[in-house]
């Protein structure tokens, strides 16, 4: 699979369809945009987490216009609201693909499971459930999440969370789930589904203004992630145009694991 790197995250170079085709096997869904991107140089527990996933794919025409600029450019942006109902689409006649939504508020994440079990013309979305603010910080009720949805026999879990929260939450607990094969991050794509949230307009997406909407409509919010971000991320694609970029948790964790070797061979001795 043919890949890009940009900073410290490798994106997979593929199409829709490509990645559509390829989940049939299972597989975590992370899609990076400039906001994760900055997270990744901050968070070395986003960092290990980004490191679980098995496809990356483009969030954002700003990264294609970088990539691009950096000589490698990207095919196709892979947004999580438009993977989504491409997703449930594609696998609309297929009965092992059964949904559990996690987040948003619940009125919305019920209102996203009647409008797209409406749509596909199944219950393709088997369960919806909104967790409490700060639910990842509670053990308790992560773990009665996990049981609520090792109950509901779904094969797929799409958490809207946002990020970093959601990545996170998959990379911890996914191995406590029997029956999911897939995973999708999926951000505000929950509220999207159920009409709570309007998308920006297709013309802004597709020259890369759909922050800039997002902004508009969610200033105190997003102001921070869209305004102060700008500048350092722009400094740090030029390090690695110039090949000057060194990734800070790759360092960090080398030597970590340089200590953590002959600690181990002192012990066994």
């Amino acid at each position: 699979m043919k890949q890009v790197n940009l900073l410290n995250v490798t994106i997979n170079n593929i199409t829709m369809i490509e990645l559509l085709e390829k989940l049939k096997s299972g597989g975590i869904v992370f899609t990076p945009n400039v906001d994760h991107v900055m997270k990744l140089q901050r968070s070395q527990e986003f960092y290990c987490a980004y490191q679980q996933a098995d496809y990356m794919v483009c969030d954002s025409k700003v990264l294609m216009y970088i990539s691009s600029f950096l000589g490698t450019p990207i095919q196709e942006k892979i947004s999580g609201s438009d993977l989504f109902p491409a997703f449930y689409t594609h696998y609309k006649d297929d009965e092992d693909i059964k949904i559990f939504l996690l987040g948003a508020e619940k009125s919305v994440a019920k209102t996203a499971q009647k409008e797209i079990n409406s749509k596909v013309g199944r219950e393709i979305i088997i369960a919806a459930h909104s967790p409490s603010f700060g639910f990842e910080k509670d053990e308790e009720e992560c773990q009665n999440i996990v049981s609520m949805i090792n109950s509901s026999d779904a094969t797929v879990l799409a958490i809207g969370v946002g990020a970093p929260k959601q990545e996170i939450w998959i990379a911890k607990y996914r191995k406590q789930f029997k029956n999911i094969k897939i995973f999708l991050a999926i951000g505000a794509t929950i509220n999207f589904e159920a009409g709570s949230l309007k998308r920006a307009p297709k013309w802004m997406s597709e020259v890369g203004l759909e922050w800039f909407y997002r902004l508009l409509n969610e200033p105190r919010r997003l102001w921070k992630r869209y305004l102060l971000d700008a500048i350092p991320f722009f400094w740090l694609i030029l390090k690695q145009r110039f090949q000057l970029y060194k990734n800070p948790w790759k360092t960090m964790m080398e030597k970590d694991a340089k200590q953590i070797q002959p600690l181990q061979l002192s012990q066994k001795s």
